[in-house]
């Protein structure tokens, strides 16, 4: 299992949070992840290590900025 954490801009809420999560989760391989909006942190636990490029991707498709690993 591998658990990385990432920084993200742009979050100012629960929708926020909700819209990464539901993104971030839709990345094959993707068992949990968890949202700090007041530290823009999002935390993604993998059965595999996952591609930052696809972590990007979805944080960008839900709108908001991938700054890179916390």
């Amino acid at each position: 299992m591998t658990v990385t954490a990432y920084s993200v801009t742009g979050m100012t809420c629960g929708h926020c949070a909700s819209s990464v999560s539901e993104e971030v989760r839709g990345i094959a391989g993707v068992s949990d992840v968890k949202v700090d909006v007041p530290t823009g942190q999002v935390t993604v636990t993998s059965q595999t290590p996952i591609d930052e490029a696809a972590v990007k991707a979805a944080v960008e498709e839900a709108g908001y900025t991938l700054v890179g690993p916390a």
